[in-house]
């Protein structure tokens, strides 16, 4: 007889919490029994990919993790490196992408709730918040719904808590419609002289359940998000957590006064799979085992059964392992900031998660079951890459129409250059975010000083937390710089290059301010794994995420796996997203007052690109293509990790000496979007001089907005043009060009061919229009028509 056959669930009720019919079979082989629901319940929260990776793990161990800056690596609750004098930096990037998809304000706004606890439950005090969005098209009603209400849910966090929202991307694809991502990264600062860690220790230690109380709200959240979304997910509304900033606020200062007294041996935040997460994981990373008491908990709801406080994601919770007759001093700071704290539990010799109600064991499985030694699928992968991919691959400019000095000719019309670069500058996807961060307190804790909008990456001041560190003055006035990069388009037309271009554009971002980078927090939304495109997909990009982090010495110190972001239309027909790799990366400012921004400075600066104007450059995969020619399809550019590397420094270096004066990256729309971005941003015109390689086999549609990595933009004063050039020359070689000058007096972006033909002439004005309110007068055309 089978384990299925004499389960006391059916095959409906086990595969409701997730779990396979194999994988309840384990369950029984590593109990000796069937389990009750409460444990049933346990194993299938704590067996999802959004907890175990089952289907990941294999593939994250080929991340480089260690470096001489890395303090702690994956594995807890979020990174930490080593800054110098004294400081040391928690970063952690997570995903909230399903119930974001069903309950926009909610699962937004408790996404940041979720990482900033992350962050604070290492002893660091949070200073900043990013995020990385994907959505439909703006033109949907339902994106729009979404859209505007995930940013509100974001703002409302943020701005609410206290915690800057300092930068981010946001994208618009048809490929999300269904299933919108989003990715919310958090940094703080040490502010306790060790690091918090989670594994719990000392036999008879009392284990504390802090913060709110618990309900029925954010009912199996992470197996929730396992599974695809569908018609019926709007009934999955009670696995959508509710939060509350103002709670967590006070929840920030009770933990890092607790931190400091010195009585806490491991804090553990209560995130996905709630209680059940947090007692197996913290037994499990300290080797020993924890009873836990239900009947202690401070509750919302009367009525609640074993597994319904198993499984609440209610929000701003916490436990605590303290040393043993120190409790009531805990208990004593929490209730001050007006907080629940109680013993609740104890640390136990057996290596096992206990769980008590009413007198009685209602749960009792080994702790490493549930945190440790779970299932692991080693997939096989596709022998060459799947026919979407090789399809696309056979695409080549060569089928678009003719392109000349005037424009390029489509559907009978001619389309000047002008006309094809305000289309992009109106493309919500490049067009300017601030209808977005300009809902977002940016400026909260008086230390952004990079804003929004202004720069290829943020910045923010570093001021030591620590109360020793605060009387000493630094070696100087040092920043630390963040960004959040992928382009979903690139990897998945080649997830293997794709994935490498994230990390190199990450890094080109920081370079832009003038930081160095030093380590990544990865997001990986993707499709199911279970089906051989998807696994491939993942496979391949983890590869190219790891080979861009080892090239660039920027190791991973942990991060979010997100699978199954796919959509199940009427029919039942699976729809995935774009696979999304999102890496945060962070940087290091030795000087705040070497930094730079993207927005051209001063009349008659010269201006020059970094790297390679059109060999590298690819029509593949960009925005023009899929803009303007509704084509996704090609090969995406190629990295080229040793310009990269030398681009990036002499960028850095540029900044750090006072000669660059502006930088940015060339990214989607090419070099004319990145020009006329400089422009928007200083609001000075300039003139450009660009050339076809001698053999002119290159398009100019491909010289003006062809997409390809190491190419920054870069304006310098005119007085230093001779070190500067004689530094490019030493440095890279033929791999740069001089493009023309800032002009004041000329208010627009005047693009030349060398022989003086005009290939863009468009004023800042016109230009800023399309570019600043394209986002805006979408959502304003949508609330118009619904509200006539």
């Amino acid at each position: 007889m089978t384990a299925i056959s004499s389960a006391p669930f059916s095959p409906e009720e086990i595969a409701a919490e997730g779990l396979k019919l194999e994988e309840y079979e384990e369950i029984v082989r590593r109990l000796g029994r069937h389990p009750n629901k409460a444990e049933l319940g346990m194993f299938g929260v704590m067996w999802s990919e959004h907890c175990c990776y089952k289907n990941s793990r294999p593939l994250l161990k080929q991340f480089p993790t260690t470096g001489p800056r890395i303090l702690v690596g994956p594995g807890e609750n979020a990174g930490v490196v080593d800054l110098g004098d004294g400081l040391r930096l928690a970063f952690k990037i997570e995903s909230h992408n399903h119930p974001s998809a069903i309950e926009p304000f909610q699962g937004a706004a408790t996404g940041v709730g979720g990482i900033l606890r992350d962050i604070f439950t290492m002893g660091a005090r949070p200073i900043a918040v990013l995020n990385s969005l994907r959505f439909g098209s703006l033109e949907d009603a339902k994106t729009q719904r979404l859209f505007s209400g995930v940013v509100a849910g974001i703002a409302h966090y943020g701005n609410c808590v206290g915690v800057p929202t300092v930068g981010g991307e946001v994208y618009f694809d048809p490929a999300y419609s269904g299933n919108p991502l989003v990715n919310v990264m958090a940094l703080g600062l040490m502010e306790t002289p060790d690091i918090v860690k989670s594994g719990a220790s000392g036999m008879g230690n009392p284990v504390l359940y802090v913060g709110s109380t618990t309900g029925r709200d954010g009912m199996g959240g992470a197996s929730f998000a396992s599974a695809e979304l569908s018609d019926e997910s709007v009934d999955d509304r009670p696995a959508v957590q509710v939060g509350d900033p103002f709670l967590e606020k006070s929840l920030i200062e009770a933990c890092l006064e607790a931190f400091k007294t010195g009585a806490v041996v491991a804090a553990q935040d209560m995130g996905a799979a709630g209680i059940t997460c947090s007692t197996s994981e913290m037994a499990a990373k300290g080797g020993v085992g924890i009873e836990f008491d239900l009947d202690k908990i401070p509750v919302r709801e009367a009525g609640m059964v074993p597994y319904e406080y198993l499984l609440s994601e209610s929000q701003e919770r916490m436990l605590f392992v303290a040393h043993k007759g120190r409790e009531q001093e805990l208990i004593d700071i929490f209730q001050r900031w007006g907080l629940h704290a109680v013993v609740a539990g104890t640390v136990i010799t057996e290596p096992i998660v206990r769980i008590l109600f009413q007198g009685e064991v209602a749960a009792e499985i080994p702790a490493t079951a549930l945190a440790e030694n779970t299932p692991l699928y080693h997939r096989k992968l596709l022998a060459e890459p799947p026919e979407y991919v090789r399809k696309a691959w056979e695409w080549t400019p060569d089928s678009l129409p003719e392109s000349t000095v005037s424009g390029i000719e489509i559907q009978g019309r001619l389309h000047s250059w002008n006309d094809i670069l305000l289309t992009l500058l109106n493309t919500p996807t490049i067009a300017s975010k601030r209808w977005v961060y300009r809902q977002y307190d940016h400026q909260v804790q008086n230390n952004t000083v990079m804003l929004p909008g202004g720069a290829d990456a943020s910045v923010i001041r570093l001021r030591p937390q620590q109360e020793e560190d605060k009387e000493r003055v630094l070696s100087n006035q040092g920043g630390v710089a963040a960004t959040v990069d992928c382009n979903p388009r690139y990897v998945y037309l080649d997830p293997y290059e794709g994935a490498k271009a994230v990390v190199a554009e990450a890094a080109r971002n920081l370079s832009c301010v003038g930081a160095e980078p030093l380590a990544v927090t990865d997001n990986l939304n993707f499709g199911s794994p279970e089906k051989p495109v998807g696994y491939w997909q993942l496979s391949e990009a983890c590869r190219g995420l790891a080979e861009g982090c080892q090239e660039l010495a920027t190791p991973v110190t942990g991060g979010n796996v997100s699978l199954y972001n796919e959509t199940l239309d009427s029919q039942g027909n699976p729809q995935p997203i774009y696979p999304t790799p999102v890496v945060g990366m962070v940087g290091l400012i030795p000087d705040l007052t070497k930094i730079c921004g993207q927005a051209w400075q001063a009349e008659t600066d010269v201006i020059y690109l970094l790297g390679e104007l059109s060999s590298d450059a690819t029509l593949g995969g960009s925005e023009y293509l899929a803009t303007i020619h509704n084509t996704i399809a090609g090969k995406p550019p190629r990295v080229n990790f040793e310009l990269e590397r030398r681009v990036q420094q002499l960028c850095r270096e540029g900044i750090r000496q006072g000669w660059v004066h502006s930088a940015h990256d060339c990214a989607e729309g090419g070099i004319a979007v990145a020009l006329a971005e400089c422009c928007i941003a200083g609001n000075l015109g300039a003139e450009i001089q660009l050339e076809l390689p001698v053999n002119n086999s290159q398009r100019w549609d491909e010289v003006l907005f062809g997409e390809g990595g190491a190419r920054i933009v870069v304006s310098v004063a005119s007085e230093q043009q001779e070190t500067w050039e004689t530094l490019l020359k030493e440095q890279l070689g033929n791999y740069w060009q001089k493009l023309g000058k800032v002009e004041k007096s000329e208010t627009s972006l005047r693009v030349l061919t060398t022989d003086n033909q005009t290939l863009i002439r468009v004023s800042i004005e016109e230009m800023s229009d399309r570019y600043l309110n394209a986002i805006e007068r979408r959502l304003t055309i949508h609330n118009a028509t619904t509200n006539s």
